[in-house]
């Protein structure tokens, strides 16, 4: 994505944006009232001597009589922050506050950011280790790949929480609902399409891996050095895994090439597609350019080819939208106290989102909107209820 340039000094006072980020955009508050002496003994100490005594002789009490089963920690290294790569830890802060936002609003789920300055994978790893005992969940957020992979899967291997890594996850449930829908406006099962993903970062993986899990009929991943095969020299750990998972056509060469004949494009990257090549995919084409702020295919021009197209951006329909996602996910992990998030509660997540667009279905709504105040809880229920069913759940 295209970084957004630093705003003058000299223009600040009149950019609503930082008006509207002036001091913050998160607050602690109280949810409990101190007003006299007898309230102060039992809030804090000798009162509090009690519970903590009672949890340290029963741990499970620590859900019941602390935040723990209600907060998510937001944890970044700052290396992979929006389109503006690595800007660090102080600079990714208003993003992290942004999404601890979005928890609160969309899933009535409290979260704290934290901003880490590290990025080695075991400094990571160790860091929030060390700080999970306060949490009932782990976000993790705006993490480079490829070790952003590997630090999900330390984490989920040595935490017995929820540890959901939103690039990856939340854009592959949205992307998976999304495309059942259009499948289905289109008259096809998601096994008789065949797909091209431009880009092979950490959002790109996931969403190619849940498509293979949910179906898909074929699917070729490219990045800037074109279509991944099993046969290319240096590919890291996560592309090569890829590799051997994917096109099942054995195409190489470049992106434009494998978009011949395609049914789909999944755009994850900041590769521009001519339209040339958006002319030469199959009828009835399906096309999610999602880069922002500027798509790999301009919804104008996909328009003239593709049945239904659909973008990361608010000011064009059907909107690729993490928000859609990770609210409700956490909401219904927490809501039964869930000890991870398993593939099938997000297949469940992107199932109920799906489901939620019904009979309104058209081309210019495969999915539904992010203020559409159904959506987190359709997804809550029905992750918490597969939680269930896969023996994750603890209440």
């Amino acid at each position: 994505m295209a970084s957004e340039p630093a705003t003058p000094a000299s223009g600040r006072d009149a950019d609503p944006a930082f008006a509207l980020h002036r001091g913050g955009k998160l607050a602690v508050r109280a949810t409990v009232e101190v007003n006299d002496a007898d309230g102060l003994s039992l809030a804090y100490t000798p009162g509090v001597a009690r519970v903590c005594s009672a949890i340290a002789d029963e741990p499970e009490l620590v859900h019941t009589y602390t935040w723990k089963s209600s907060v998510v920690a937001v944890v970044t290294d700052g290396s992979a922050v929006l389109g503006l790569g690595d800007i660090g830890p102080e600079a990714s802060l208003p993003v992290m506050e942004g999404k601890s936002l979005l928890f609160k609003q969309f899933g009535g789920v409290e979260s704290v950011p934290l901003a880490l300055a590290c990025t080695e994978v075991d400094d990571i790893v160790e860091t929030v280790v060390r700080l999970a005992p306060s949490f009932g969940g782990i976000n993790l957020e705006d993490i480079a790949a490829p070790r952003c992979f590997e630090i999900e899967r330390r984490l989920r291997e040595r935490l017995d929480i929820p540890v959901f890594h939103d690039d990856q996850h939340g854009t592959a449930i949205v992307v998976l609902a999304a495309l059942k829908n259009a499948a289905r406006l289109t008259g096809r099962g998601l096994g008789e399409l065949r797909v091209v993903v431009s880009g092979a970062g950490a959002s790109a993986i996931a969403v190619t891996k849940i498509l293979l899990t949910a179906g898909i009929g074929d699917i070729a991943v490219g990045d800037s050095k074109g279509i991944i095969h099993a046969g290319r020299d240096g590919l890291n750990p996560a592309k090569a895994e890829i590799a051997e998972l994917t096109n099942k056509g054995g195409r190489s060469g470049s992106i434009e090439s494998a978009l011949a004949g395609a049914d789909v494009f999944i755009g994850l990257s900041a590769g521009q597609v001519p339209e040339p090549a958006v002319a030469s995919m199959a009828p009835d084409a399906i096309v999610f350019a999602m880069a922002n702020p500027t798509p790999e295919i301009h919804p104008d021009v996909a328009h003239k080819y593709a049945r239904v197209v659909a973008t990361g951006r608010s000011d064009f329909p059907n909107q690729i939208n993490n928000v859609l996602a990770f609210p409700g996910v956490f909401r219904g992990a927490l809501d039964v106290r869930a000890s991870d998030i398993t593939e099938n509660m997000k297949l469940a997540a992107a199932e109920a989102l799906a489901g939620l667009v019904g009979d309104d279905l058209a081309e210019g709504y495969i999915i539904p909107g992010p203020f559409d105040e159904r959506v987190a809880p359709a997804i809550a229920s029905a992750v918490a209820e597969q939680a269930g069913r896969d023996g994750v759940a603890r209440v």
